[in-house]
């Protein structure tokens, strides 16, 4: 009984509030204390890329109120949401905070965990599957290869105010990263590949975006670097995505196992030469 296996957890107490990272969107991806504060809690707010899957693991009774922000869409603010939580934990409901991915990987759990010390209202984070690496892990793209890349950056595509964010230095990264992934970047692709290429990343560099990461919506669109702008637009996909920058991309072909299960073939790796040796 899945009682049973989550029996040596930690209980939510009354008062409290749980920041959970939901993953990207499949449901089996949750954690098993993440699946336990959904048993146990009073109340969960949720963000809106939370699979409606994951809510059904819900008690009887138990308060779902909705708190998603999407970017160009009417959305609550992230102060009143952060302030929501206080509220709630105050009348001594056992309070689960659900955010898509991780919380604190672009998912401003800092922001609201902080305004729980402030208030002192007890917390715990229960970190999740951030999108940048299972998003891509089932689209068959590793955000680390040893035959290609060691670091891997992870950056977002606008800041607060809807731009592409000032504060990075993109030519620092365009020079440095190996591997680019960024959250929330496909409405400004256009921009951020001219900074890359003008950073001097080739603009035959691939780079794959992947849409409803994990899901049975999934989508995944490869291209390079200089044709982005135009593929992206023509194909008509749509937020959210995941957009990965980097020679990581070639190995789809042979690492898209979910492509494999449905009938595609796979090939060899091709970071390795034909006598089995590796190319590094």
């Amino acid at each position: 009984m899945i009682e049973t296996a989550l029996s040596h957890l930690p209980a939510m107490d009354s008062g409290s509030v749980w920041l959970v990272g939901a993953g990207p969107g499949d449901p089996g991806l949750l954690t098993l204390l993440a699946v336990k504060g959904l048993m146990e809690a009073d109340v969960v707010v949720h963000d809106a890329l939370v699979d409606a899957e994951c809510l059904k693991l819900v008690r009887p009774g138990t308060l779902l109120e909705y708190a998603g922000k999407r970017g160009g869409k009417p959305s609550a603010k992230q102060r009143d949401i952060s302030l929501r939580l206080v509220e709630l934990a105050q009348t001594g409901k056992r309070v689960l905070r659900l955010k898509g991915g991780d919380p604190f990987v672009f998912g401003r759990g800092g922001e609201e965990a902080l305004t729980l010390v402030e208030h002192n209202i007890p917390f715990r984070i229960v970190p999740g599957i951030t999108a940048g690496i299972g998003g891509l892990a089932y689209a068959g793209i590793p955000v680390t290869h040893r035959d290609i890349n060691h670091a891997v950056t992870f950056l977002t595509g606008h800041n607060s105010s809807g731009l592409v964010p000032d504060a990075i230095n993109w030519d620092a990264i365009g020079k440095g990263s190996p591997v680019i992934v960024m959250y929330m970047a496909m409405k400004h692709i256009a921009e951020i590949s001219a900074r890359l290429i003008a950073a001097g990343r080739s603009r035959d560099e691939p780079v794959a975006f992947v849409c409803d990461a994990t899901t049975s919506a999934q989508q995944v669109l490869e291209t390079t670097l200089g044709d982005a702008p135009v593929v992206v637009l023509a194909s008509g996909l749509e937020p959210p995505a995941i957009v990965v920058v980097g020679e990581v991309v070639r190995l789809r072909a042979s690492l898209d196992w979910l492509g494999a299960l449905a009938g595609r073939r796979l090939r060899p790796d091709p970071f390795r030469h034909s006598d089995g040796k590796e190319t590094a």
